[in-house]
């Protein structure tokens, strides 16, 4: 009878701690996928950045460009 009773126990043990794991195993499959989601999303990020630093360098060109103009326009008159 004992040797029964700690057989459940045991087989109860072991059903408890196969379902942390297969809770540990969603747990870490649903990390990757957010992972995975977060990099993609920061290239994208990294890529606008770029993309908003050039077009910041050509507004400025073109700013810097105009203000000589209009300081050679002041110069003339």
């Amino acid at each position: 009878m004992e040797k029964r009773a700690q057989k459940e126990q045991s087989t109860a043990e072991f059903a408890r701690l196969e379902s942390q794991v297969e809770k540990l195993l969603k747990v870490c499959e649903q990390l990757k996928t957010e992972n995975n989601l977060l990099r993609g999303r920061q290239v994208a990020l990294v890529a606008e950045r770029a993309r908003l630093i050039e077009k910041n360098d050509v507004a400025r060109v073109r700013v810097e460009a105009m203000i000589t103009r209009l300081k050679s326009l002041e110069v003339e008159t």
